[in-house]
């Protein structure tokens, strides 16, 4: 069986020494980019490999791009080849956010063409923390494969296509940042405050429960059913400070059943790098 949207911490601790799933620790912290990797070191699942958002899951930032840009596809490919994994196995991924950074590898595994990926619901806290699981500083012993990308382009979108759609009034854009960010009340990251016109604000965390894990499919479809008022799920786009964290919201529409939502890759963080394109804020 594969799992394309989540696994339970039961599930994993099941396959812990399946040489068929390999689990990647995605922990990062925007505010200290180092603090993941060194959460890593002295504890993670074992057998699990560290990805680096900023240096294995982006590209370089431009003057014209956001903060964290679409990785090459054979770049990051050739990482996931000498991580172990290829088109037979099953990967996990998870972080200590509830999902807001290893969501971001989920997607790019998709949008490479490898569906056998799957959040650990409830992330390390509830592994290590809450349930006592084994944890280890020991890092793995990696059987290095050749991973091969099938880039599929209709997931995502750029700038010009959200400004398009925008204007034609045929698409819904979800933004997954905080209300506040939202609507520009403050803004930690970026230089410009606000958010783009039209666009509807659910912040990632809507999709967890009390304990951060994520909300049943039944709960979630009715969430987003309400959220976005009849407009078909290929309408929908996500976004948020970067294309991180949407991608939470995406998977969350998978859970739901909701499938064929795009990522707004760029995100907000690429918007206002034009100053012609339009920003409000407040509530529209």
């Amino acid at each position: 069986m594969k799992y394309s949207t989540l696994v339970s911490t039961e599930q994993l601790a099941q396959h812990l020494d399946d040489p068929d799933w390999i689990v990647i620790d995605c922990r990062y912290t925007l505010t200290n980019p180092n603090a993941g990797l060194q959460s890593y070191a002295i504890a993670h699942i074992p057998g699990a490999r560290y990805a680096h958002l900023d240096n294995d899951l982006s590209s370089s930032i431009t003057p014209l791009t956001g903060r964290h840009p679409l990785p090459d596809a054979e770049a990051l490919a050739d990482k996931l080849g000498k991580w172990g994994v290829d088109g037979s196995k099953q990967v996990v991924v998870y972080d200590d956010s509830f999902g807001a950074m290893a969501s971001r590898l989920w997607w790019l595994l998709r949008w490479l063409g490898h569906d056998a990926v799957a959040l650990l619901d409830g992330g390390i806290q509830r592994w290590q923390k809450r349930e006592k699981r084994p944890v280890t500083a020991d890092f793995p012993v990696v059987q290095a494969t050749r991973f091969i990308a099938k880039p599929r382009r209709e997931m995502w979108v750029s700038s010009l296509e959200v400004d398009q759609a925008l204007r034609q009034g045929n698409t819904l854009l979800i933004d997954a940042r905080s209300e506040e960010r939202f609507n520009g009340e403050i803004e930690p990251l970026d230089k410009v405050a606000g958010h783009i016109p039209g666009a509807v604000n659910l912040p990632f965390e809507d999709n967890l429960d009390l304990g951060g894990t994520f909300l049943s499919a039944d709960e979630l479809r009715a969430f987003y059913l309400d959220t976005i008022h009849g407009v078909s799920a290929d309408q929908v786009v996500h976004m948020c400070g970067s294309g991180v964290t949407a991608c939470h919201n995406v998977l969350a529409m998978e859970r739901a059943g909701m499938s064929g939502t795009k990522l707004y890759v760029g995100s907000w963080s690429e918007w206002i790098t034009d100053p012609k394109r339009p920003v409000v804020t407040g509530e529209d």
